[in-house]
């Protein structure tokens, strides 16, 4: 009876670390211009939703174009996708995404400009989120 009790309390111990391991949230700060950099986030992004991550992306700099109605990128090979194609279909599985609130000003661009479903961050909530327990954050 002993042995089962201890081997019960192992197994739960490893489990719970695991689950302690495995992250339900993940941040992801865009800020490269470049095309496949932008892509390789939003694949990785899009992996993470898909082992029920919950995502959160900034824009920010010349990343903050993807927000923009007005900007396509090019497609990308082998699925000839464009990161903001990805990060529409990440936006339709439940991701936020904003925008640095340096860019809109700075790009002389207004919240008109944004593709629907793509807001301002608000610093101070960005930041509390970042340091919550369990979030995990990457840069691109």
């Amino acid at each position: 009876m002993a042995f089962k009790k201890l081997l019960t309390s192992a197994l739960l111990s490893t489990t719970m670390a695991t689950m302690a391991q495995t992250p339900t949230e993940v941040f992801f700060s865009v800020t490269s211009a470049d095309n496949q950099t932008q892509g390789m986030a939003m694949v990785l992004a899009t992996q993470m939703a898909e082992q029920k991550a919950s995502v959160r992306i900034l824009l920010c700099g010349q990343a903050g174009q993807l927000a923009l109605k007005s900007y396509e990128p090019a497609a990308l090979k082998p699925r000839n996708v464009t990161p903001k194609q990805m990060m529409a279909g990440l936006m339709k599985a439940g991701a936020t995404v904003e925008v640095c609130a340096l860019f809109l000003p700075n790009a002389e661009r207004t919240p008109a400009d944004l593709v629907e479903g793509i807001s301002v961050a608000k610093p101070p909530e960005v930041a509390a989120f970042m340091v919550k327990p369990g979030v995990r954050a990457f840069g691109f």
